[in-house]
């Protein structure tokens, strides 16, 4: 220890290693641990206090570092370096083990290292550090990190990171802005987004100058500005960067990032430039297929004139969608089309629903919910419907007449779920009774059965994504549609994953919201619904992802609803008027719980039978 070369400065205090090394008397030299390179004391306290003037920093080099590893929080024998003059100070860092390529920058003029090893019994052959210290006024000055913004990572010569406020936004610039740069500095800029279960930002990134001049050959192999979009700094990729800018001028005017991450390396060769100014703005990152809204907001449309197929999501599907969140999708057709939307997942938070039943219409979704509505060239939108829970909207059209859709997708400030999967088809416009169904009128009653019946229905033909049979029913003046389902069993199940590859909708007025229907109808369970005037509509949609089912038989018949008179025949139990020719015709027009029209007839009325196979049994439906 007495050797000139272990004084590295003034001694102080009562350890024999414990220096202060002032600039005035050495602007650089050698730190070296005592005995090294030999096996560096047990129970040993060293301090070392680099005092710098004003406008001075601080390098550490060592080149080399040795010293026994106990563990990554270095328990035992360590290296503590502070950024300040007194171990209240920050701590820069705490280096134990072997260490390559380590470079210290103190943040102001002043750092103090101290060495610490413990009292062992067991024999360690560490030889301890050696390096070198420099004081200078050259190393970058860090006023170019706007404080409000960015924070000098303590311990580089001029590396800052940005953490995200929630849509914050502010400006970056190279060193020594307005002012050109000097040369051989490397500087790195981490601006990091927010990730976590309910935020998920991207960064993008806005140039407003730029002046890095090129080198000789017309590259950038003097400076440059290289930019990294998708987190390569996570596994040490620097040769994988996405953009190398220089020169006076970039095409590369906006970047932005794919993730919350963007990391910038800033090098400068022997030519000196102007630099750069660029703003970041922390946008949220959706995840979601189509065309973004310039404004960042949760919005996207899709052109039929753009791309005829397609899918999209709610923000971050699979992942959970955010809280407090308004998203909007737009699908505009051409002239003579219709937009198909067919959900493949759904799954929306309904925590007040009623999960005995379907989970769509106002009654049942209160907190997070998705709305399908028709969109008019007037600027008109129609309501379809609203969905949440696990029930999937049934495949969808846009309705003739329509410009296209708009899907809405709403969530409160509480619990989220994973959302939902959807795709989308531009298609030429089918007729208004679509591929089978009619206009029904001038009788009193009639059946409607889907396709094949009472075999299974099909799917759509080969390139179509859908199938439609509507139709429409329509009774005398001051009469109502009562219609009866006295069969039913199409693929799906309402309360548990909805009606996504084919769905009934029943409109009990043209101007009103569908009821939708789907899975099976147990045989003694009675499905009858009433129209609201003379006018019904009944549409049976099925998606290309169908495996077909034995469909549905519907009886309708125009009734009067309690009259004062009914010249006809006057139903028992409902009190409906239906035409007298109705009576004794086998079919129960009064409804599925009033048989009195089949009352006292010759012969013994029964409901419909039919016969289906499952699984290799018959079963005979009564």
């Amino acid at each position: 220890m007495q050797s000139a070369e272990y004084q590295i400065g003034n001694l102080t205090g009562s350890s024999p290693c414990s220096f202060e090394i002032h600039a005035e008397a050495k602007r650089q030299g050698t730190i070296i641990s005592p005995t090294y390179p030999g096996v560096y004391p047990k129970d040993l306290y060293c301090s070392y206090l680099f005092l710098g003037k004003k406008g001075q920093r601080i390098r550490l080099e060592f080149r080399d570092f040795d010293l026994f590893y106990g563990g990554p929080h270095c328990p035992f024998d360590v290296v503590k370096i502070y950024d300040g003059r007194t171990n209240d100070s920050a701590i820069i860092g705490t280096y134990c083990g072997q260490q390559r390529n380590l470079y210290i920058y103190s943040s102001d003029n002043e750092v103090l290292v101290t060495f610490e090893t413990l009292q062992r019994t067991a024999n360690t052959q560490n030889r301890g550090f050696k390096g070198i210290f420099e004081f200078s006024e050259s190393f970058v000055k860090l006023d170019f990190i706007v404080k409000n913004d960015g924070e000098h990572i303590r311990g580089t010569e001029c590396d800052q990171k940005i953490l995200s406020k929630k849509g914050s936004n502010g400006f970056v610039y190279s060193p020594n802005y307005p002012y050109p740069y000097h040369p051989k500095i490397v500087c790195r800029y981490f601006i990091y987004g927010m990730q976590d279960s309910q935020n998920l930002e991207r960064v993008r990134l806005e140039f407003s100058l730029f002046d890095i001049p090129k080198g000789d050959k017309g590259d950038c192999s003097d400076g440059y500005l290289k930019i990294y979009l998708k987190g390569q700094e996570t596994t040490d990729s620097y040769d994988k960067f996405d953009h190398e800018l220089c020169g006076e001028d970039t095409k590369t005017s906006s970047v932005v990032s794919d993730g919350p991450r963007l990391v910038m390396i800033f090098s400068s060769g022997e030519l000196q430039g102007r630099g750069f100014k660029a703003q970041y703005i922390f946008e949220t990152e959706y995840r979601v297929p189509g065309t973004a809204a310039p404004d960042g907001s949760c919005a996207f449309s899709y052109q039929s004139a753009s791309k005829k197929r397609g899918e999209f999501n709610s923000p971050r599907f699979p992942g959970n969608y955010p809280s407090s969140t308004n998203c909007t999708y737009t699908f505009i057709t051409s002239i003579n089309e219709q937009v198909v939307i067919i959900f493949e997942q759904f799954k929306v938070r309904a925590d007040s629903a009623n999960t005995s039943v379907a989970q769509y219409g106002f009654d049942n979704c209160h907190e997070d919910w998705v709305e399908i509505s028709n969109l008019y060239r007037d600027g008109g939108v129609h309501l379809i419907g609203r969905y949440c829970g696990a029930t999937s909207p049934g495949p969808i059209e846009s309705s003739l007449g329509a410009v296209g859709l708009r899907i809405f997708l709403r969530t409160d400030a509480e619990g989220v779920y994973s959302g939902f999967k959807a795709r989308y088809a531009f298609e030429p416009a089918k007729p208004m009774f679509g591929d089978c169904g009619q206009n029904l009128s001038s009788s009193d009653y009639g059946v409607i059965t889907s396709p094949n019946f009472p075999t299974k229905y099909s799917g759509p033909q080969k390139g179509g994504s859908r199938s439609v049979c509507s139709w429409f029913i329509t009774v005398r003046p001051n009469h109502r549609i009562l219609l009866n389902f006295d069969f039913f069993f199409i693929e799906g199940d309402p309360p548990t994953r909805g009606c996504s590859a084919a769905v009934i909708r029943l409109w009990h007025t043209l101007s009103g919201l569908p009821l939708e229907f789907c899975g099976e109808k147990p045989p003694k369970d009675n499905w009858q619904y009433l129209s609201d005037g003379n006018v019904m509509k009944l549409s049976f949609v099925v998606a290309d992802k169908s495996v077909g089912g034995e469909g549905f038989r519907a009886v309708w018949t125009e009734v009067a609803v309690a009259p004062k008179t009914c010249s006809e025949f006057k139903c028992a139990k409902n009190s409906y008027c239906i035409a007298d020719n109705l009576r004794c015709n086998s079919v129960a027009n009064c409804g599925a719980d009033d048989s009195s029209d089949e009352a006292n007839c010759k012969f013994k009325f029964f409901p419909l039978i039919l016969i289906r196979s499952v699984g290799g049994l018959i079963q005979l439906l009564i």
